[in-house]
């Protein structure tokens, strides 16, 4: 399990521990809440489990991960339109309703792990697209995932497995 908990005096970035080391990541802009809803940039306070996961192959190498990744193609989105049949799930781009591309033209998806929020029984307004994903400079808040640096995240991929726990706690 991995648990992850705001940062002392900063709602917007956290600490995550896994494996008994503790490291700096990103939250959303709002912090954290019980009470998620779409487009409020805050991360769930939930148990999430790891299901897999997408990778930029033409960026990284991909390394050795204990959960399934796909390459990232030029077609790939993730609906974020709550009244739409797709909500909260991958899609093919071009796409006409609101969506996230997931060949990003930043790093933020390099290693991009999709975690069941609002998945298994889906209901609209409740969030999406909420991910483990790599953090920008300096831990800066994102929409409502977790975020860690570059090196973390290659140091979580080979322990983390299709159910693997990451709480997200007060």
């Amino acid at each position: 399990m991995i648990a992850v908990r705001a940062r002392p005096g900063n709602p917007c970035q956290g600490l995550l521990r896994a494996g008994g080391r503790t490291f700096t990541c990103a939250l959303g802009r709002s912090g954290i809440s019980a009470f998620k809803r779409e487009g409020d940039g805050a991360t769930p306070l939930a148990g999430m489990a790891v299901l897999d996961g997408y990778v930029r192959t033409d960026r990284t190498v991909l390394r050795a991960a204990g959960v399934a990744l796909r390459p990232i193609r030029a077609d790939d989105g993730w609906c974020d339109a709550p009244a739409h049949a797709c909500y909260n799930k991958p899609v093919r781009l071009p796409f006409s309703a609101s969506h996230e591309r997931m060949k990003r033209d930043d790093r933020l998806y390099d290693h991009c792990l999709v975690l069941d929020w609002n998945i298994g029984s889906r209901r609209r307004y409740r969030g999406s697209a909420i991910f483990l994903h790599v953090a920008r400079q300096g831990h800066p808040p994102t929409e409502g995932c977790i975020a860690v640096s570059p090196a973390v995240m290659r140091r979580l991929l080979p322990h983390l497995r299709r159910g693997t726990r990451i709480r997200v706690l007060r």
